[in-house]
């Protein structure tokens, strides 16, 4: 730096502590020229704040802003021209949907609908890239743009003019120990400053036209971005009831059990003395039958006139192996009676053993 430069720095800081410490009035700028330094001021604030609130607003997760930054910086380091877009939480949520669907099985209710939903999800979040993109091209990157460029050459002017500034009245108030060209020529500077200062905040103030312009953009992306998340909301609702509507309409499907077979070892003398037969009975709702179910079997009804037959009071729902499960209204047919509360029965080509007091006797078992 040149001796003159120095002196000036050295006037600057001498000027300024002089203000703030010793209480000395610097020259005063015009009231108009401090309205549009304010409104300058706001506008600068204004831009940085609503950038950063736009950001979150895209994508309000902190460590997803903050990993897709680190990417960006990567990509730009590679030499990458795309750089990788937010992780859409629609989009997660889509691949959990579909994935699970499809193991399911997209032939049952639940596993379609899930896949359906996933499809449906994962086109909300490629709606939502869209509007990430539109976002930033016509409204983040314009507003980074006045950020960058014309704002921080206001500061620039600004920061100029409060130096030229503080020489002029450092030679002011010296005025007779200064040469008085050199004090002409501070104050000539200082008006230059204060000038191109002045022209630039008010160039900024007349335009802010464009910055209405990218607020439209901004609500124009949103607009698209809810017309076409409801279209695909509406499509996934309408396809949904469909689907609930066949699934009311088909007819339900009974469980049939498949039968389970009751193996007659027979007499034991005859056995190979590898396996007992002895099996306990199983439960009953009010007390144990006493009998071996080894020495029972899967038998024909007895041939008579009348087979002998109940209904059903009740539901039955079998607890244990060997139970016979029916519904209030069968009609069962009667094989044995194992003791006072228990009888085996037939019902659907599937035999078993149920309590008494859930069925009537219609056509008793002969003596």
């Amino acid at each position: 730096m040149s001796v003159a430069g120095l002196k000036k720095q050295f006037y600057k800081a001498s000027q300024m502590v002089s203000e703030k410490v010793g209480g000395a009035e610097g020259t005063k700028l015009d009231d108009d020229f401090r309205d549009l330094e304010r409104k300058v001021d706001v506008t600068s604030k204004a831009v940085v704040e609503v950038i950063s609130k736009t950001s979150e607003y895209l994508q309000p997760n902190p460590a997803s802003r903050a990993k897709l930054s680190m990417l960006n910086t990567m990509s730009k380091i590679r030499g990458q021209v795309k750089n990788p877009g937010y992780p859409q939480a629609e989009g997660l949520l889509g691949e959990c949907m579909a994935k699970y669907g499809r193991e399911l099985g997209e032939d049952t209710n639940f596993g379609g609908a899930l896949v359906d939903v996933g499809e449906a999800m994962k086109r909300l979040a490629e709606v939502k890239d869209s509007l990430d993109i539109d976002v930033k091209q016509n409204f983040i990157d314009p507003l980074q743009g006045l950020c960058d460029k014309d704002l921080r050459e206001i500061q620039h002017h600004l920061k100029k003019l409060e130096g030229r500034r503080l020489d002029y009245d450092y030679k002011k108030k010296r005025q007779g120990k200064i040469p008085d060209e050199e004090l002409r020529q501070a104050l000539e500077k200082f008006h230059e400053s204060k000038e191109v200062a002045e022209t630039s905040m008010y160039n900024l103030l007349e335009t802010d036209i464009e910055q209405v312009s990218q607020l439209s953009s901004l609500v124009e992306s949103q607009l698209q971005y809810h017309r076409q998340a409801v279209q695909v909301l509406e499509e996934l609702s309408d396809k949904l009831r469909d689907r609930m509507n066949d699934a009311q309409s088909r007819p339900r499907r009974e469980y049939t059990p498949k039968p389970k077979p009751i193996f007659d070892y027979g007499d034991n003398n005859h056995s190979n003395g590898g396996y007992s037969s002895s099996i306990a009975p199983p439960p009953s709702r009010n007390s144990e039958p006493s009998f071996h179910l080894a020495r029972l079997s899967f038998r024909k009804p007895r041939l008579s006139p009348e087979q002998p037959s109940c209904k059903a009071l009740y539901d039955f729902d079998p607890e244990n192996e060997g139970e016979l499960g029916f519904h209030e209204g069968d009609i069962i047919t009667l094989t044995n009676q194992i003791d006072e509360n228990w009888y085996e029965g037939m019902l659907n080509g599937q035999s078993g053993f149920f309590p008494l007091n859930y069925v009537e006797v219609l056509v008793p078992l002969p003596h």
